[in-house]
């Protein structure tokens, strides 16, 4: 018999069949960076949008004979400035050539420049940074001091002064070499910034614990898990080469102009501006699709493996 004096407690009945607080999920991959990147992006309809349309691009760029079969440099002063026709939807320019075609053709000569001045820019820019940042020390003086200047010095005035060194050499390779040459410095402070913060990591401590050499662990473990900065940078870095190309053939000290790019026949088509504008206006249409495309998909991908974009959304 219970004393009446003391406090009764209840205790309310745990049915323990029902806690689920502390269950592991076996079945579930584990989370990770890419993982939880790619469940926020497959889930925006603009992502999507720029992914189909720069590889539309790619692959007008890589097979154009698939879009059309009229000869970009088959031109003939009789049709010149005339409108749409059967098997030329877009008319002619000044010179009478089918302007759907050399838009179409004129995409591989763009994009292949601002791949291949990406692909420099970005390889120089991951060698400057992942050594000024691993290494540190008077490494990363210097590299950084070299890095500073680069980035002092305009990329599109650089290109000017090579390509007008070199005007007789004009080529896709020497215009990318100019851009990308130059274009390297912001990739590199991008990616020493990342390389500081993931050699802090344990398993860096571990790798070195065990005996790797730092050139080693650099290699395997530090660049893979800091190159997600780079593809963010590259590929904002794309559209900004392709516009880059765009402008130098626009002044007149890009490519040849027996070479068809969207710069070129927007630098040819101003002369005819007044009395023929759709041959400036369709290369400028593709040349600002392609370049929303790949900013698009950049800023989408950067936002996508920030944590703290993602909790704003």
């Amino acid at each position: 018999m219970s004393d009446p004096t003391t406090p009764q407690h209840y205790v309310a009945p745990v049915e323990t069949e029902s806690i689920t607080v502390d269950a592991v999920r076996i079945a579930e991959k584990p989370s990770n960076l890419w993982r939880d990147a790619w469940r926020d992006l497959r889930r925006r309809p603009l992502f999507w949008f720029s992914v189909v349309l720069a590889a539309l691009f790619i692959v007008v760029a890589a097979w154009p004979s698939l879009f059309t079969n009229v000869d970009p440099r088959s031109c003939d002063l009789m049709y010149s400035n005339e409108g749409p026709a059967p098997g030329h939807p877009l008319g002619y320019t000044f010179q009478g050539c089918d302007i759907y075609s050399r838009v179409i053709w004129g995409a591989q000569t763009s994009l292949a420049v601002g791949l291949i001045a990406t692909i420099i820019a970005s390889f120089v820019g991951l060698v400057m940074g992942a050594l000024a940042g691993f290494y540190g020390g008077w490494l990363d003086a210097l590299l950084s001091r070299i890095g500073d200047i680069f980035f002092a010095i305009p990329y599109i005035l650089a290109a000017v002064v090579v390509m007008t060194v070199f005007s007789d050499s004009r080529s896709v390779w020497t215009l990318a070499f100019a851009i990308g040459g130059f274009a390297w410095a912001s990739t590199a402070r991008v990616v020493r910034a990342e390389i500081l913060r993931v050699r802090q990591a344990d398993f860096v401590m571990a790798s070195q614990s065990l005996g790797q050499s730092r050139f080693r662990i650099l290699l395997n473990h530090v660049i893979p898990n800091a190159i997600a900065p780079l593809l963010v940078v590259s590929t904002l870095g794309l559209a900004a080469a392709i516009v880059a190309e765009a402008t130098l053939s626009f002044l007149g000290v890009g490519l040849g102009s027996n070479v068809m790019s969207w710069g070129n026949d927007i630098s040819q088509a101003q002369a005819a501006l007044r009395v023929a504008p759709m041959a400036l206006i369709y290369p400028s249409i593709a040349l600002t699709l392609a370049v929303l495309a790949f900013v698009t998909l950049g800023e989408l991908t950067r936002d996508a493996l920030d944590p703290k974009a993602r909790a704003r959304r």
